[in-house]
């Protein structure tokens, strides 16, 4: 039992617990530090609780097709979700940015269908459609959003919105192909150190803002350093060994759970459309569910 996939599929989950913390800290720690100085900070810490913990991967006993193509896309993940939310203009745009982000539950269900030869009935087209409206319910809330004004937020911050959309593809791509290409190993110890060399030698060759050291910030980094390597361990834990489909169905709780912590950190206040977003979330996550539960 203790390898069952009930078990892994758990490990999972606790992931998508974690992850819901992530864009409200992004944001205070990318204010504290810098968008790149910030992020570089991060995998620093989460790289090294992953190399104490689990230690490093012997990079012959990666299957190839994994270790550059998973690696390069687990990288440009990485990089690409922190610096969109850091480069964020506003709070409030960073939120925005997070639940675009959050596009990739259903993007992984539906490359599961060609990558994996994942099989559904009909019922996952309305769910997934439902799963979006609710994502933009969400980022909507009760203030004056509308396309208009999000393709105007877009225009004044392109590379930020241009990340954000780029991340949730990027990262629906490795979820399936770390199934199909992984055989049962994870270099996300690897990927971790690899995200922080790459930011850091951004930040030494690119004008950065100074890094404000504080003991909010300092506990900040701490807490979401050590909760993302738990997280990321866990979640490919998860999709190697459990059941794919419904982690990707459970997480689109991630946006709802996600959007309501960072309102809350960040002194946003979210009203009556937030909640209607909430349960268009549920709704969509429990028909992808139907749709996919006997084909899991």
């Amino acid at each position: 039992m203790e390898n069952s996939p009930q078990r892994a599929t758990v490990i999972g989950l606790v992931a998508i617990l974690l992850w819901s913390t992530s864009v409200g800290l992004l944001r205070s720690i990318s204010e504290h530090f810098g968008p790149v100085g910030g992020a570089a900070l991060l995998y620093t810490v989460s790289s090294v609780c992953l190399c104490i913990a689990r230690g490093l991967p012997n990079i012959r006993d990666l299957p190839l097709r994994y270790l550059w193509v998973g690696g390069a896309l687990f990288v440009g993940y990485e990089i690409s979700l922190a610096l969109s939310i850091g480069l964020a203009h506003t709070r409030a745009q960073s939120l925005e940015l997070g639940m675009i982000n959050y596009l990739w539950p259903c993007l992984t269900v539906f490359f599961a269908l060609f990558i994996n030869g994942q099989r559904s009935n009909l019922w996952l087209w309305p769910g997934l459609a439902l799963s979006l409206a609710g994502i933009v319910q969400v980022m909507k809330g009760d203030g004056d959003w509308s396309p208009i004004t999000m393709w105007h937020n877009i225009q004044d911050n392109p590379l930020a919105y241009g990340l954000a959309f780029a991340a949730a593809i990027v990262w629906a791509l490795y979820c399936n192909l770390t199934r199909r290409w992984s055989e049962g190993k994870s270099g996300v110890s690897l990927f971790f150190c690899a995200t922080a060399a790459v930011l850091w030698v951004k930040f030494l060759f690119t004008a950065q803002p100074p890094m404000h050291f504080t003991l909010s910030g300092i506990g900040q980094l701490l807490f979401m350093g050590i909760s993302t390597a738990v997280a990321y361990s866990a979640w490919n834990y998860g999709i190697q060994r459990g059941n794919m489909t419904l982690l990707a169905t459970a997480s689109y709780f991630t946006p709802v759970l996600s959007a309501l912590l960072a309102t809350l950190w960040l002194g946003l206040h979210p009203g009556f459309a937030f909640w209607q977003g909430v349960l268009m979330v549920v709704g969509g996550s429990l028909l992808c569910w139907l749709a996919t539960r006997r084909y899991g």
